[in-house]
């Protein structure tokens, strides 16, 4: 529910930095604090200096770590969950501003996301969030459906009802949620679930891998067109593969539904680039 203009949680001028405040506590996620601060614009309940995606970024409450791996992370969520777009300039001397450390660890972070391909580095620019072109997420889909099918070949077999009980209430959860950030995060769990009896920790970090590389690109075709009913009925096969321990079906469809996302996706983001007339 949205916040009341001059309601008593709120008052009629509630800082940002309340919401920062909520954001470094844990109390409300990353892109929860960004459309708080949305709402709050529209109902007139914030002064007119709104705090920046990285200010928000860096008010986030995380695990004791370096202060390269920090930044690296917290970049890489906001990266991943869209709110930092693709050819956004990453201003090292901003970036060390906000997180309150040198530029050393900061371009120690930004070579590490290079690595994984969410940045890129520009001549004459520096930084950027990278893009991906059609034929990059075609290549990074198709590896990932044989990745995927490899991993629930091995899992379907050997599955426990744990696992199964918990994959059915991740799907529940994915058809209940109603913004992108929760369907990425379920989509995820969901899969990852039911690769659990695998027992290939490497396998799965390679798969995650690719899925922070296209995430960003995914939630946006989930929120923008009407792939979510082909999805939800694709998830609910593939459990019932893993449900009757039939590994062949549990790969053919994994495999079939991840080229599928891939080939939906390709399709949408030529549309839209073309529309637009560059890159998104």
């Amino acid at each position: 529910m949205m916040p009341q203009r001059g309601s008593p949680e709120n008052g009629p001028h509630r800082p940002a930095s309340d919401v920062a405040a909520q954001l470094a506590s844990g109390g409300i996620s990353l892109y929860g604090a960004a459309r708080l601060l949305i709402s709050y614009t529209i109902l007139g309940g914030l002064p007119t200096r709104m705090p920046s995606v990285l200010e928000l970024v860096a008010a986030q409450k995380v695990p004791r770590l370096s202060a390269s791996d920090h930044v690296a992370q917290s970049l890489k969520k906001a990266i991943v969950e869209g709110l930092l777009p693709a050819g956004q300039l990453l201003r090292q001397d901003e970036i060390a501003s906000h997180f309150h450390v040198s530029k050393i660890p900061v371009r120690e972070a930004l070579k590490h996301l290079e690595a994984k391909g969410l940045v890129s580095f520009e001549r004459h620019r520096g930084a950027v969030v990278a893009a991906l072109s059609s034929s990059e997420i075609n290549e990074y889909m198709d590896i990932r459906a044989l990745l995927e099918a490899r991993a629930a070949r091995l899992s379907a077999a050997a599955i426990s009802e744990a696992l199964i009980g918990e994959a059915r209430r991740y799907l529940e959860q994915f058809a209940e949620a109603t913004d992108a950030t929760r369907w990425g995060e379920l989509n995820w769990l969901f899969h990852s679930t039911l690769y659990g009896a695998a027992g290939r920790p490497i396998l799965l970090a390679e798969i995650r891998s690719l899925y922070n590389k296209v995430e960003r690109y995914v939630r946006a075709l989930l929120s923008v067109t009407n792939e979510m009913p082909k999805t939800q009925r694709e998830h609910a096969e593939i459990l019932d593969a893993f449900a009757r321990r039939d590994p062949d079906a549990a790969a053919e469809l994994t495999r079939a539904h991840v080229l599928d996302a891939g080939a939906s996706l390709v399709s949408h983001l030529d549309e839209h680039r073309h529309s637009k007339g560059g890159n998104a």
